[in-house]
């Protein structure tokens, strides 16, 4: 049995308060809380980043084995416990390629932090799509959703207003594949259409999608009025840090999950990178297309984290909720993202200013600083 101790425990449902951990069997065993408020470092549920297309040189569309676990040793510094290699809009070849390669990956492996995949595309609206290449979008078929659908495929990204959006539905339901609305064009009725479709999940947000008006609430709206599910990228360039603010006092911590939807430059210097076959430049760390489109981005999980506390001056339990438990909960993970007996022991140690000390994998130590 091993201990963690001299710890403020941060659980996103019971809070904060100081005490010891006692794991076993890659399970956490028992919580044991102490009358002090003398601590060393702070202990939270290992991080979880849904959305990510790379980083370090690494990207979701040119994987090898190597490269894969060369991505997940890196994203344990940055305290990322589970995570979802990202697509962008390619050929129903290559989507099916990096998903059998996941799937294999992951069933090779006694453990990993590898989650699964994201499907960010093609069934998008060229209108909206950002950094992702126009030669891929196409409508979405029933035919085609079950070719490239798989138990790997966790989450996709589509744009509700694209043909054969509530075709496919249901074979995504049954997979237990959730669907976020992204890269999309749609109006207020159209994104409240899909929500009462069951639809509730918005990538990046507001990111690529329409914006707010007072005589149509557009996609911002939608998501600001209706109760979705958002993902954030707060890196201090895709959002000011006054919006983030916004947003976490409109919606609350329960409906925010921090994403970084980093590209292979994300670790690595200023320079020349490519994405889904587009030309990628950064400068100061922001990845922008020729046209200035920004470009994912170069943002660090453990950076994210430090931004959203910033920004919100939200308390730790809530910054728990944004980074690992309603990721977590929205993919129906049972057994992550809490500090409680019964839970894996994916656990990231922090230091007051929120810098990664020590990452334990199912009770593992995987990472630990200098």
């Amino acid at each position: 049995m091993k201990k963690i101790g001299n710890i403020l425990i941060v659980d996103p449902i019971k809070g904060e308060f100081v005490g010891n951990v006692l794991v076993d069997g890659g399970r956490i065993e028992s919580v044991i809380p102490k009358n002090s408020d003398v601590y060393k470092y702070i202990a939270m549920p290992g991080f979880i980043d849904l959305h990510t297309h790379g980083c370090i040189g690494k990207d979701t569309m040119r994987l090898s084995a190597e490269d894969l676990e060369g991505w997940e040793k890196f994203l344990y510094s940055q305290g990322v416990t589970a995570f979802l290699p990202t697509t962008v809009s390619a050929k129903k070849e290559d989507m099916l390629r990096v998903s059998k390669f996941v799937d294999e990956y992951v069933h090779e492996r006694a453990y990993t932090s590898v989650y699964g995949i994201h499907y960010e595309g093609p069934y998008i609206n060229i209108e909206k799509k950002g950094a992702q290449n126009s030669d891929m979008i196409r409508a979405a078929t029933t035919e085609e959703i079950r070719e490239v659908i798989s138990s790997v495929v966790k989450l996709i990204t589509m744009a509700p207003e694209v043909e054969g959006f509530y075709d496919v539905l249901t074979v995504l339901k049954e997979n237990k594949t959730v669907v976020s609305l992204g890269h999309t064009n749609a109006g207020f009725k159209d994104m409240r259409r899909a929500f009462l479709y069951g639809v509730n999940r918005i990538t990046h947000f507001p990111n690529a999608i329409k914006g707010l008006h007072h005589r149509e609430l557009g996609g911002v709206g939608a998501g600001l009025y209706l109760d979705f599910e958002i993902e954030m990228i707060v890196d201090g360039i895709h959002l000011a840090p006054e919006f983030v603010d916004m947003i976490y006092r409109i919606k609350g911590a329960d409906k925010i999950m921090l994403i970084t939807d980093s590209i292979d430059a994300a670790g690595l210097e200023d320079g020349k990178y490519n994405l889904g076959g587009l030309d990628v430049t950064v400068k100061n760390g922001k990845a922008t297309l020729p046209d200035g489109t920004l470009a994912g981005s170069t943002l660090l999980f453990n950076k994210a984290i430090k931004n959203f506390k910033k920004f919100t001056n939200c308390s730790l339990r809530e910054l728990a909720k944004v980074s690992s438990y309603n990721a977590a909960r929205n993919l129906a993970i049972e057994d992550v993202a809490r500090i409680e007996e019964g839970y894996k022991a994916n656990i990231v140690l922090l230091d007051k200013e929120l810098n990664v000390i020590r990452t334990y994998l199912n009770g593992e130590t995987v990472y630990e600083s200098n």
